[in-house]
């Protein structure tokens, strides 16, 4: 059984109600890579239901969360389920939130789609928060070269060629050059997510 009792913030988030309910997606990071950071997706979306959260869908094994709930729920659940997976499963896991409005607007701003690229070669770094101009100026855009980047609010816009395991565009790279939390999905995946949140 799944102890959330420790937790003021999950009592919380247990008494909200689910009012003008969205569509939400959740990305964790770096979990059931490589044989690492395991867990089921089953018991995942249970911890997501136990939370308030109604329509909870999973989607592959690396970490994507389809649900609804009121946006004050939301709000609380990066902090909420990353506490509880550490709790239960005894690692970190970073969670980043995202609306079903948020994600398709992420799909209409690809900048590297309006170049001809291939849309395999395209991926998204989704950011925990937007990170300041100063910080994002010092980013390096010849760090891997072959790569490229673009920022947009609170994602990154990425086109890989080799893909992301030759990239030195990584998410230790963003995080501490932004001081944020940052996650990918290829582009594959943000359509599917978007597709998979429109459905009711």
């Amino acid at each position: 059984m799944l102890n959330y009792a420790r937790s003021d913030m999950a009592k919380n988030v247990r008494q909200s109600k689910v009012v003008c309910a969205t569509t939400y997606v959740a990305l964790l990071r770096g979990i059931n890579v490589g044989g690492k950071n395991s867990i089921p997706m089953r018991e995942l979306a249970a911890m997501f239901a136990k939370a308030d959260c109604a329509d909870v869908r999973t989607y592959i094994q690396s970490g994507n969360v389809i649900f609804t709930a009121s946006p004050k729920c939301a709000k609380m659940l990066p902090k909420l389920m990353a506490e509880q997976i550490e709790h239960r499963f005894g690692f970190h896991v970073p969670v980043i939130i995202r609306s079903a409005d948020e994600l398709q607007r992420v799909a209409t701003k690809n900048p590297f789609l309006r170049r001809d690229i291939e849309p395999d070669q395209c991926h998204v770094a989704f950011l925990a928060n937007t990170p300041n101009k100063a910080d994002a100026a010092e980013l390096d855009p010849r760090r891997s070269p072959g790569d490229s980047f673009m920022i947009q609010g609170q994602e990154i816009y990425l086109h890989l060629p080799k893909g992301v395991a030759k990239s030195k565009l990584t998410n230790a790279y963003f995080d501490s050059k932004l001081r944020t939390v940052s996650t990918v999905r290829n582009w594959r995946t943000v359509l599917k997510l978007i597709e998979l949140s429109k459905l009711g």
